[in-house]
């Protein structure tokens, strides 16, 4: 380590520190420091000042020409603040607002740590956003930052935020912060001597990631875990020789297949040795924070306790009577593509009413764009209409006008899974009960009508249909919509989201959940759905067929035969199909990301019309 920068930056930032000031910035002995401090002078960058006419330890020095031009040198030139992430374990506040616009003591964390940064001069301050990246823009105005935008932040962890960074950061000496860092004192400096990560220490066990060092404070290993270990804590710092070889490692990592979910510290910590030394900054007990949950941010700012700022958090609160200290075990569910949901557990002595206390629920929050994909007054028509089939979760909460609900979490519950038999042919059963109970819905899910009012929203929302092919596919689509019509098929109430993921084999039973999608329809394209949700082959469509057959097909088989049956199905997948990639069109729109999804139900359009064709029905 430089020591020699430590103790000219001391004495920059304090002409009249005393050695054990400078002790303690070095984080060693008096003894030591009086050496140190000699061996600076010796090198022509401290004389001592002859306006002190102190003695011993306390002997005043100032900085050489020579020493002024060494600290340049070292000068900080810039700050990077990671703040493209979602924030899932501070859910639900993080569905209303990035977790580092979030307030402690009344101050938001991505302000504190701006404003200390112009406390020693850094100014050149670049924000990576990604995540409702519109909340950040009034930080440009207000100081002077700039924003990068990471086009891969919901689907890739921050390897690829250095890399979309990696311009910035190459030939500075930079601080790498998070956003979501709160210190207590202002721990950076305008200039720095080595590179270094901030490090706490944790007492007993820990998940983070814990620091092996040598005897001068180099970083030898790290390793996921530890007991009694200071841990990688806090905010970074790189030299620009540092930078030029580690965004090199950066570039091919990101390259890297199996890299996707890779922090950029997993580089880092795999090259320690063919990378330039790298320092641990040792921080005093409660001087950096990282908080991992709302209930974590609650212990420290008792604002949070019952008053988070969250529209889910006060709706919960008001259903449940309760005050929101009382929502407790809050955490983010993945499941879904139409909405965000999260999960929390009332607490065991509230005055909610006593069969909620103990209990856990699921929130409902509607994702964005789907004011106009779900009719939630139908949804709500729904819910109503099959209660006396006993199929469903159980409902705490329903709001028609925005979709928000909340629902029963059902403890040591699973999703079905349809490459087991008996599981099919249970959930088979179940929609067979619903097709046949006789309930009527007022409302009809048309997959023709719902296509063409996909491709308006899209047009509305001025975005366009990816495929390059589509106005053949859609000419082929009316085609198959022409020969489903001409079959004059019956209408039940039918489900039409049935992915096995909305089968729920409880203590009590199996339930079917999420309603959204709900309306008259044929029968048969409940099949189909099952099938395109699960990426079945021909195969599993008819194993799929079958399980739901059983001794009897019901009204929705009534009259047809074997090869029948499988081409209706056929043609409701296909054009399921392809509703469902408009779907995804439509909701890329607003930011959102399927992956190969949009991909799988565009094919299962296209291998659908040929197997219709070679059965000759269009």
């Amino acid at each position: 380590m430089n020591e020699s920068v430590v103790i000219l930056r001391t004495l920059k930032e304090n002409p009249d520190a005393t050695q054990r000031d400078i002790a303690s910035a070095l984080d060693v002995s008096l003894g030591k420091t009086n050496r140190l401090i000699q061996e600076t002078a010796d090198l022509g960058l401290l004389e001592k000042d002859a306006r002190d006419e102190g003695r011993g330890r306390n002997v005043g020095y100032r900085i050489t020409e020579a020493g002024e031009q060494m600290l340049q040198e070292h000068r900080v030139d810039a700050a990077l603040i990671l703040a493209s992430g979602f924030g899932s374990r501070f859910v639900p506040l993080t569905y209303e607002m990035p977790k580092g616009l979030l307030e402690v003591y009344g101050e938001r964390m991505i302000e504190r740590q701006i404003r200390q940064l112009h406390a020693v001069g850094i100014t050149n301050i670049t924000i990576m956003v990604g995540y409702l990246k519109e909340k950040f823009d009034y930080l440009i105005d207000k100081y002077q930052v700039d924003l990068i935008y990471n086009p891969e932040y919901s689907c890739k962890n921050t390897l690829a935020t250095m890399y979309h960074a990696r311009d910035f950061l190459r030939g500075k000496n930079c601080y790498i912060l998070s956003s979501d860092n709160w210190m207590r004192e202002n721990m950076y400096h305008s200039f720095e001597a080595v590179p270094w990560y901030a490090a706490t220490y944790m007492k007993g066990e820990t998940a983070e990631w814990a620091m092996t060092t040598g005897k001068n404070g180099v970083i030898k290993e790290v390793k996921v875990g530890g007991e009694n270990a200071w841990c990688m804590y806090g905010p970074v710092f790189f030299t620009k020789q540092f930078s030029d070889v580690f965004l090199r490692y950066i570039e091919t990592y990101y390259k890297l297949p199996g890299t996707e979910q890779y922090y950029w510290e997993d580089v880092l910590i795999r090259n320690l040795r063919n990378l330039p030394e790298m320092y641990i900054n040792r921080q005093p007990e409660g001087e950096v924070y990282e908080f991992e949950n709302l209930e974590e941010l609650r212990t420290f700012d008792e604002k949070y306790v019952n008053h988070s700022g969250s529209r889910a958090m006060q709706l919960v609160a008001d259903v449940f009577k309760i005050p929101e200290s009382d929502i407790v075990e809050i955490r983010c569910l993945k499941a879904g593509m139409t909405n965000k949901s999260w999960l929390f557990r009332v607490e065991d002595d509230s005055n909610a009413p006593e069969e909620y206390r103990g209990k856990s629920f699921i929130c409902r929050i509607p994702g964005p764009g789907t004011e106009k994909l779900i009719n939630r007054k139908q949804e709500g028509d729904v819910y109503k209409a099959v209660v006396p089939l006993g199929i469903t979760e159980e409902l705490v909460y329903f709001n028609s006008a925005n979709g928000y609900k909340i629902s029963r979490y059902y403890e040591n519950a699973r999703n079905a899974d349809y490459r087991r038999p008996e599981e099919l042919k249970a959930c088979m059963t179940m929609l067979k009960k619903l097709h046949n109970s006789g309930i009527r819905l007022d409302h009809v899910f048309d997959f023709k009508d719902q296509l063409l009012r996909y491709e308006q929203y899209i047009r509305d929302a001025h975005g366009e249909i990816p495929f390059e092919d589509y106005p053949t596919i859609r000419m082929q689509a009316m085609e198959v919509f022409d020969w489903l019509e001409k079959q004059n098929r019956p209408r039940t109430i039918a489900h039409i989201d049935c992915v096995k993921d909305n089968f729920l084999f409880t203590q009590e039973g199996l339930r079917m959940i999420d309603w959204e999608y709900c309306g008259m329809s044929d029968p048969l394209a409940d099949i189909a759905m099952a099938a395109i949700y699960s990426y079945m082959n021909q195969d599993g469509v008819k194993a799929t067929i079958e399980a739901y057959r059983g001794e009897d097909g019901g009204i929705a088989m009534a009259g047809l035969s074997g090869d029948d049956t499988f081409a209706l199905v056929t043609a409701y997948m296909g054009v399921g199909g392809l509703l469902w990639s408009l779907w995804c069109a439509y909701k890329i729109i607003f930011g959102e990301n399927f992956g190969d999804y949009t991909l799988k139900m565009y094919r299962y359009f296209k291998n659908s019309y040929q197997i219709l064709r070679k059965m000759n029905k269009i």
